[in-house]
């Protein structure tokens, strides 16, 4: 599949790149790769095995751009899409099997129109696909977590800590995608080999922008995945010690009760109580007093 970058993408054969001198776009698979690298005279010998692409980076040749893309899927941030390219100032090539790069240049060449077409505003659309629903994305999780928090301060339901672990996972997966895809549009900022225009810089400049933006985000959000664990063991923590202090005040309120059975449980001779017609009421309200005044004891001191 082959595109000329005009004011949008212009689907043609490969015959008509090859006799064009305007720059060009360019998917094909491993096989097609293989059989047709030698066409694009870029004298690189390219790895064209998808199973082997495990970063997002890119290398600089002595007549070339090469490199790769490891993206994580937005929506199982466990699986990804692998892909290879090579680039020089003539166009860019894309080496892919599972049709991802063909999605985002179909999106582009449907939904961009450009007033100063050229290779880097291609670039930095094709970047900009990659990333264009993670703020989206941010976004959803802070609402989970937000709601967590609210679930956890309004004690509603029990922290499912399995699926904080699962986003502060998915977080982490993203800063390493960020962290790769900076360092990729730092390496096409440079313009080591001259094949960019000095003037069109300044798109990989945005778009660096854009993912330190991400990243920050990110970051922020991995530090809220800790405080919502922070504060559902703090919280844990309060119920406990609101429990001991329950146990704490029945037993100090059945201390002196229980001294009172333990005094009159003994088997001795003479215990003249044992003989009086008042002595159970009696000891009934003095045991009744002491659990009321123990009870307003407590709550005087705000232990209840």
């Amino acid at each position: 599949m082959f595109f000329l970058i005009k004011d949008t993408l212009k689907e043609i054969s490969k015959e008509n790149i090859e006799n064009s001198s305007e720059q060009y776009v360019a998917i094909l698979t491993s096989n097609e790769w293989s059989h047709n690298k030698d066409s694009f005279d870029m004298g690189i010998d390219l790895e064209s095995d998808v199973k082997e692409i495990f970063t997002t980076k890119a290398e600089v040749n002595y007549d070339s751009l090469t490199g790769s893309f490891f993206i994580p899927d937005r929506n199982d941030l466990s699986s990804e899409s692998r892909f290879a390219f090579a680039l020089d100032e003539k166009g860019v090539v894309f080496i892919d099997d599972t049709g991802l790069a063909e999605k985002y240049i179909r999106n582009i060449q449907n939904t961009k129109k450009w007033r100063l077409p050229s290779l880097e505003r291609f670039i930095y659309d094709f970047l900009d696909q990659i990333v264009k629903d993670d703020l989206r994305l941010m976004e959803r999780y802070e609402r989970e977590l937000d709601a967590m928090e609210n679930a956890i301060l309004n004690e509603e339901k029990v922290l499912a800590s399995e699926r904080v672990n699962e986003i502060r996972g998915d977080i982490r997966d993203l800063l390493i995608h960020y962290e790769q895809l900076m360092d990729l549009g730092q390496e096409l900022e440079e313009n080591e080999n001259n094949f960019f225009r000095s003037d069109n810089l300044r798109y990989f400049k945005l778009f660096l922008n854009r993912i330190a933006r991400l990243r920050d985000r990110s970051i922020s959000l991995q530090d809220y995945t800790m405080q919502i664990r922070d504060l559902y063991k703090s919280h844990l923590d309060i119920k406990q010690n609101r429990i001991m202090t329950v146990l704490t005040v029945v037993t100090t309120i059945f201390m002196p009760l229980t001294l009172i059975v333990g005094w009159y449980g003994m088997n001795f001779k003479y215990m003249p109580e044992l003989e009086y017609w008042w002595s159970y009421p009696l000891v009934a309200v003095i045991s009744f007093i002491i659990v009321l005044g123990s009870l307003l004891f407590f709550k005087k001191k705000k232990w209840l």
